[in-house]
């Protein structure tokens, strides 16, 4: 039996297919095809073998069984090398298959428009992945192409002699990374789809955005991957209107930015950071007034720093951004004028990200690498226990608790625990700095006023420390602003540095069994301070 090349050919994505076949017909293939991919072949003029030609058996059931034969697979998997094996083709009058062309029904595609369960699990491909993974494992004796990105490389060598191993080793290497992405998709959807949260194993799909000069460092090789679904308001969105490519520190910097930048929704807000902490936040009726009051917080850490901005950049604020040298500006959008200004500077980016203010999806997680792991957790998405700002205007609930020793301590719920109540251009500074601590690196201590950061310590190994560096940040601007603490004070020393400095009221969780402690020296100096029961470490 004298074996006729043949290429099977079954694609959703018929972009590039009929060209591809027809250089595959003069380069002497046969083709065999399916469904709605042989009416396309046909339709352009191309000889095709239909697959119950070859199977001998009509397909059936919807087209649910089509390829599944032995007439199929065994053309696949027989090693030409191995005399048996075309021995056994020979009697049983099977031919070879040398090229499969196949990509597989479009899961994500129906995913992403939403479809009910019932379509997403017709869109289940099994005789495309059962193909492919056949004639991969068959490499040597089969060409497999599952990117129609592969299709011109493939034609080039079989015009050249014939597809080489390097390319086929190559090829069959995609044909597994493209099931493995499948497959993760198919099941991530059905695990949501029974509510489980963090299954026993779990594959994430990634696809490459960004090949990167060098990593955190220079002696460091680094990509970045984006999630195979955009998630609205995310940096993978975002679009580059001007400058260089981004590094892998800018993407990191910038999501910090973005992530705090979040918390202030639809209020005008502007989001200094840099090394993924934030070094100047303001608020206020325009951005331009945002931007002044996030600038002046602290000057110097915003020189060479990123900028968030929840608003259109306007032409003035881009004139006092042009001032000083930025990293990276994001925002919504950019007014013509500003565009014109900022594109002045030769080493800044511009990003526009649409709806740069929304919230996270709630089955997004929170994922952190160690060495051997993966940490996987919500995203702390709560502010304050209570949803409201009620608590900020009412008194907290004490009680009297009997220690191991047979002493007596308090122990205060949420709300005011303080002799006094603090005005309300207090709570919306302590509102505000609440926003920033959370998403300020641990310990971390934000000191704010009237809309504007004053003062922020972070990263440090103790409270005391975050705390005398947020007051020294602060200089003589820490005099009538609030404190915000990411946790409990453990010690009283805290409030006494916040008694000297001049800070009139003081947020944290509480919890401590020192507590009462702080609120006797608040008392004593005259501070309002406010327990909010959750706390926000961040690492």
């Amino acid at each position: 039996m004298e074996m006729k090349k043949r290429a099977l050919v079954s694609v959703s994505d018929k972009a590039g297919v009929v060209d591809f076949c027809k250089e595959l017909v003069a380069c002497g293939f046969e083709i065999i095809s399916t469904g709605g991919t042989a009416k396309a072949l046909t339709d352009a003029g191309l000889k095709v073998i239909g697959i119950s030609e070859i199977t001998g058996f009509p397909e059936c059931l919807d087209g649910r069984v089509k390829t599944l034969h032995p007439n199929v697979h065994a053309g696949l998997l027989a090693m030409r090398s191995n005399p048996e094996h075309m021995a056994q083709l020979e009697k049983l009058n099977i031919n070879t298959i040398d090229i499969v062309c196949v990509n597989l029904y479009p899961f994500k595609a129906t995913l992403a428009k939403g479809a009910d369960f019932a379509e997403c699990i017709e869109n289940i491909d099994i005789g495309g992945p059962t193909m492919i993974r056949a004639a991969a494992k068959n490499y040597q004796d089969v060409a497999v192409i599952v990117d129609p990105k592969d299709y011109a490389k493939v034609i080039d060598e079989l015009k050249n002699g014939g597809v080489t191993l390097e390319t086929k080793k190559y090829l069959q290497y995609k044909v597994f990374a493209h099931t493995a992405v499948y497959d993760s998709l198919i099941s991530n959807y059905l695990a949501s789809q029974l509510g489980i949260e963090y299954p026993d194993s779990v594959t994430f799909a990634y696809e490459k955005a960004q090949e990167m000069r060098y990593g955190e460092n220079p002696q460091q090789t680094a990509v970045f991957y984006k999630e195979e679904f955009d998630r609205a308001g995310s940096l993978p969105t975002a679009k580059q209107l001007w400058g260089k490519e981004l590094s892998y520190n800018n993407i990191n910097d910038a999501n910090g930015a973005l992530e705090l930048l979040k918390e202030f929704g639809s209020t005008p807000a502007v989001v200094a950071c840099k090394h993924a902490n934030p070094c100047g936040v303001g608020t206020g009726k325009d951005i331009y007034e945002a931007y002044m009051r996030a600038y002046t917080s602290d000057p110097v850490s915003v020189f060479g720093g990123i900028l968030a901005i929840n608003g259109e950049v306007d032409e003035a604020t881009a004139t006092e951004i042009n001032k000083i040298f930025i990293e990276i500006v994001m925002a919504p959008s950019y007014s013509e004028k500003a565009l014109e200004i900022l594109e002045q500077k030769k080493n800044i980016r511009l990003l526009q990200i649409e709806n740069i203010s929304a919230r996270r999806e709630k089955t997004a997680k929170d994922m952190k690498k160690v060495y051997g792991g993966l940490l996987v957790q919500q995203y702390d998405e709560t502010l304050l226990k209570d949803e409201d700002m009620g608590l900020f205007s009412r008194r907290a609930s004490v009680e009297e608790i009997t220690t191991p020793s047979g002493g007596k301590r308090k122990s205060y719920g949420v709300g005011v625990v303080t002799d006094r109540m603090p005005t309300k251009e207090e709570i919306e500074a302590m509102m505000f700095a609440w926003k920033v601590v959370k998403h300020t690196k641990s310990n971390a201590i934000v000191i704010g006023k009237e809309g504007r950061t004053t003062g922020i310590g972070m990263g440090q190994t103790n409270r005391i420390w975050a705390a005398q560096q947020a007051i020294a940040h602060a200089g003589e601007e820490a005099k009538g602003s609030v404190m915000a603490s990411d946790a409990f004070f453990p010690f009283p020393d805290c409030v006494e540095e916040c008694v000297k400095a001049g800070i009139t009221a003081i947020v944290n969780p509480g919890g401590s069994i020192r507590d009462e402690l702080s609120v006797e020296a608040c008392n004593a100096a005259g501070i309002a301070m406010v327990f909010v029961g959750d706390r926000h470490f961040k690492h």
